[in-house]
Parts: structure tokens; C-alpha cells; sequence
């Protein structure tokens, strides 16, 4: 018995127009999807790319907004149980006051925000006030657990110090108005005898005056957790006393001991050129550019004799070997032994010691004439 199969009904000519444009539209939409999907997986990627970028340890240029994703090392932290025993401190009322009326070889004054810190370095202290008029002994101490130390630099977030004859670096953090010391890099090199923040890339440079080793240190804008994420070195300055160095744009100078100033590339710290010095002048302390010359101090000749220590200034690095230069020591009282120079609250500031009394200056500079020098401590 054979089944009655239905026919299908003949499709009409305006239904097959409607079908082939739902068809079309289908396909067409569906290749738009596509697009946008392909478009918004390449932003992604670029935004990923761009929120992750490493920070370059080879030598490169970094962003500097760029979050610490690589690097060689953290910083040791602090423990609660361990933190201020040196100061032991839980309030600005009961921060202990400098000890002292005078300073031994002070190296380095700076000013943070509104706070005047102060390098004490044979005293073994950092101590701060809110001003330079008052006596020493109305500062404050920051920490008196270090070894000689030199210098001091911040971001406003972090405050790191040199510990330079225990070859590290102490970190410290503002809470409640007292400054604790939260974490460490021990390990630093030889020596480390001088740290600046360098603020076109957001970083802290310090340097080991023995070994020719620059240490780079970063945090993420979020975190005051601490990074060593580069070490850069020039060998020719290894086992050579080196006090400290100047960033200028593109450069960096070293005021080297082995009788030579030097130049180098401030990314790959390829040396570009190396200016002799007299013998006189070997032992140099600090260069500093101010307008349109580098002023020098110097700490003793090569043999290690202080009664050659000076300031000098001159326009051409060049010149020096051949006595083009300027003894502008005369200018301030002479005989002591002259270290680092510091500009804030629009003057300059010289640190000194071996001359009682004559340890901190203040001076201006105006059309590269030196005035208004007095003694603030």
C-alpha cells in the first residue's frame, strides 16, 4: 500500500526574496562580530602590553611608570618585633633629640618636603628638624644604627640611607610623624658612599665607592616595597675610591681617584671621555654644575694630603690638566676639608669638616658670582 507523501507547498517569489535577505543580513552581521571581536583582542593585548611592560635591566631606557615585573632582588623587610631598636620610637614626643651640640665630618644636608635631614657621618647619625635655625641639639634623630654614613635621598614615599661601612642600605617610611626603618639591601656593593633620586626615572642610583658599581633601586607607585632591579658598573673605577657622582641629562660624571674625572652614557655607562687631573687635585670629592661651571671639591691630593684640600670651578673639564681653573676656596674661610654641595630653598649648601664651627654653609649664586656666604653650623 503505498503511502501519500505531501508535496511541499511552491514557494512564492516575495519569500524567497525575504529568505535570501535574512540570509545576507545573517552572514553580515556575523562578519561584523568577527571583526569587532578581532579589534577588541588586539586592544587588549596592546593594553596588556602596555600596563606590563618590564622595567629594563640590560641597559635601556625604562618607563617609568612601568610596574617592577623583573628585577634581581627585594629588599629584606623589617620585622614589627625589630622595627626602631636602634631609636625605639612610637610618636614624634618621643623621638630621642640629637645627643650632640657640634658635628664630626658632616657629609650631606637635604631637604625633604618641609624636613632638613642631616648626614652626621663619625657621629654615626642622620638627625632632622623642620629648620636650620635652631641648635643641634633641637634636631632630631632619624637612626643611629649606622656606620659612617653619607648621604641620604627620597621620593617623599621612601627615605634610603647609606650604611656605608656595613655595605648596605636602610630603607625608612613616615608613620605618625616618626621615620621607621621598614626595610634593608644588605650586600651593596663596597662601600656605598652616595645615593640620589633621579626623578625622570623614577629611581634611586647608589653608588659603591670601591667597586665601580652602580646599584638601581625602584618601587611600584602603590607599594613602598623596594627593588634592586639593575647594577651597572664602570670596571675601570673597581678598587678605585670613588666618593660619588653627577647626572647631567644624557651623562654621568665620576670624580674618580685614580687622577682622572670621567664621562660615560648614563644608560650603558659606556665611557665617552676621560679628563686627566693634577696630582693636586686627584683625591676629588663631588663635581656639581652650577650655570656655567663645575665646581669641584677636593679632599687631598695624591697622595692623601688634606692641606690640598680646595673647591675649584672651571668651564672646560678639558682644561683642568693644563691649570685653567678657578680656586674659589678663599671665598668661604679655607683650611678645612670641603665634601658635598646641595641646592635647596634656592641657595647652595656646602658641608665641611676640620674647621670647628665652619661645618654647614650657605651660599648664593647670581650671575656666577658667588655671594652671600655665610655659616649656618
Amino acid at each position: 500500500m503505498k503511502k501519500n507523501r505531501l508535496k511541499p507547498t511552491p514557494e512564492k517569489p516575495a519569500q524567497r526574496s525575504l529568505r535570501k535577505l535574512i540570509y545576507c543580513l545573517g552572514a553580515l552581521l556575523s562578519a561584523v562580530a568577527l571583526i569587532l571581536w578581532s579589534r577588541m583582542s588586539t586592544a587588549r593585548e596592546d593594553i596588556s602590553a602596555s600596563t606590563l611592560t618590564e622595567p629594563d635591566i640590560t641597559g635601556e631606557s625604562a618607563s617609568t611608570s612601568a610596574p617592577v615585573t623583573e628585577y634581581i632582588r627585594k629588599s629584606e623587610l623589617v620585622s614589627e618585633s625589630s622595627k626602631g631598636t636602634d631609636t625605639t620610637v612610637t610618636s614624634d614626643s618621643t623621638v630621642p633629640g640629637n645627643p650632640y651640640g657640634d658635628l664630626s665630618v658632616p657629609t650631606w644636608l637635604t631637604k625633604i618636603e618641609d624636613t632638613y635631614f642631616l648626614v652626621d657621618c663619625y657621629h654615626n647619625q642622620v638627625i632632622y628638624n623642620d629648620n636650620l635655625t635652631e641648635p643641634l641639639s633641637e634636631w632630631k634623630v632619624m637612626t643611629d644604627d649606622i656606620d659612617k654614613g653619607h648621604t641620604l635621598a627620597s621620593d617623599g614615599s621612601v627615605y634610603l640611607v647609606d650604611d656605608t661601612e656595613r655595605h648596605r642600605i636602610l630603607i625608612f617610611e613616615k608613620e605618625n610623624e616618626v621615620f621607621v626603618h621598614t626595610q634593608t639591601f644588605n650586600g651593596i656593593g663596597n662601600r656605598p658612599h652616595y645615593i640620589i633620586y633621579d626623578a625622570p626615572t623614577d629611581t634611586f642610583y647608589a653608588w659603591s665607592s670601591m667597586s665601580g658599581e652602580m646599584f638601581l633601586f625602584r618601587h611600584n607607585p602603590d607599594d613602598t616595597r623596594m627593588y634592586l632591579t639593575q647594577i651597572r658598573q664602570i670596571e675601570a673605577l673597581d678598587n678605585v675610591y670613588v666618593r660619588s657622582f653627577t647626572i647631567i641629562g644624557n651623562e654621568i660624571y665620576f670624580v674618580s681617584g685614580n687622577s682622572s674625572i670621567i664621562r660615560a652614557d648614563v644608560e650603558s655607562f659606556e665611557i665617552l671621555e676621560t679628563y686627566p687631573v693634577p696630582d693636586t687635585m686627584a683625591g676629588m670629592i663631588q663635581l656639581t654644575k652650577i650655570q656655567d661651571y663645575f665646581y669641584i671639591t677636593v679632599s687631598t691630593d695624591i697622595t692623601g694630603n688634606q692641606d690640598c684640600a680646595t673647591i675649584l670651578r672651571t668651564k672646560d673639564l678639558s682644561a683642568l690638566m693644563s691649570g685653567e681653573y678657578e680656586d674659589i676656596y678663599s671665598r668661604f674661610i679655607g683650611g678645612g676639608t670641603p665634601y658635598y654641595i646641595t641646592e635647596f630653598d634656592n641657595a647652595y649648601y656646602l658641608t665641611e669638616h676640620r674647621l670647628p664651627g665652619h661645618s654647614v654653609w650657605r651660599f648664593l649664586v647670581e650671575d656666577n658670582l658667588i655671594k652671600d656666604v655665610e655659616t649656618i653650623y
